[in-house]
């Protein structure tokens, strides 16, 4: 059997859009969107994000640590999960990490016996924002039930929603630490593959419609060099004078001038850039030397 390969240093850029939904209800604030006052820039957690692409993954057939698990008239807890996974296994994080990729990808923390055992995953995702100034936006409409048994009058249903908004996600693959939790370049691929086609295939009803544009993948030739922040060297350019009015994907275009600026600095440290690409998105410039890919589907 072939030598598992171990992941290589690399930095991520992921984005993706979509049109009057909600990405990531916050349930501190009514499950609107969440959103920086400030900026005024629509965010996202590293935790849906990941959530995002276990349930894909999930749904191909690959062992996922963190999911619900029915016990009795509830949930699992944390030691059930375990057990569940590891059975009798004297090595229990071992045996976790050979089983599920979601550990070996975002690390994990499991109870065993009267200790706790945490593991850093060397795939992480900083929070993502909005490429632009967006708003949030109250709708209000009818359910489909009475109020009440033999009232005629039906009940109300609030919600909010983004207008429009495409998301800068970065991440990065710290060669590091895969070493310590033995994640694999195919379990790498596994991952960006739950990242684009799991964002496009979560077609809940606040989520249906959102989709994969753009994803960029810089391997490095050695471990612990990244560019940083790859999400902040990406500009939009819009004919809208205002950036909370725009609604479509034609109306703007994504300029990688700067990133591109900062990768030729540090070209002698790299050692593949791949990409992949929706060509409804207008983005430019691509460098001939990158490479697309695509997964298969």
């Amino acid at each position: 059997m072939a030598e598992k390969e171990i992941a290589k240093q690399a930095e991520l850029l992921f984005l993706w859009d979509g049109e009057n939904w909600n990405p990531n209800g916050d349930i501190l604030n009514a499950n609107a969107p969440r959103y920086d006052e400030v900026s005024r820039r629509a965010l996202v957690s590293d935790v849906r994000i990941k959530r995002t692409i276990r349930d894909y993954l999930d749904a191909k057939g690959y062992e996922i640590f963190v999911k619900e698990e029915v016990s009795g008239k509830g949930l699992a807890d944390g030691k059930q999960r375990v057990k569940t996974v590891a059975g009798a296994a004297e090595d229990v994080e071992r045996a976790i990490l050979q089983k599920c990729i979601d550990v070996r990808a975002f690390g994990g923390v499991f109870p065993v016996e009267k200790q706790t055992n945490s593991l850093t995953g060397p795939m992480q995702f900083k929070m993502s924002k909005s490429l632009h100034e967006t708003e949030i936006v109250f709708v209000k409409g009818t359910g489909a039930f009475a109020s009440q048994a033999g009232k005629e009058n039906k009940t109300f249903r609030e919600e909010y929603i983004l207008p429009y908004a495409i998301f800068g996600t970065y991440g990065i693959v710290n060669a590091l630490a895969a070493t310590d939790t033995e994640l694999g370049e195919e379990d790498v691929k596994a991952v960006l593959e739950g990242l684009w086609m799991g964002t496009k295939n979560l077609i809940s009803r606040s989520k249906f419609g959102q989709m994969p544009r753009f994803l960029l993948k810089i391997t490095y030739k050695e471990p612990g060099h990244y560019i940083g922040a790859l999400d902040n060297l990406v500009d939009l350019v819009s004919n809208k004078e205002a950036r909370n009015e725009i609604r479509t994907i034609d109306e703007y275009r994504i300029d990688l001038i700067r990133l591109i600026e900062k990768m030729d600095k540090a070209a002698d440290k790299i050692a593949m850039v791949e990409y992949w690409y929706d060509e409804a998105l207008t983005i430019e410039p691509i460098p001939e030397t990158w490479q697309r890919r695509d997964f298969g589907i």
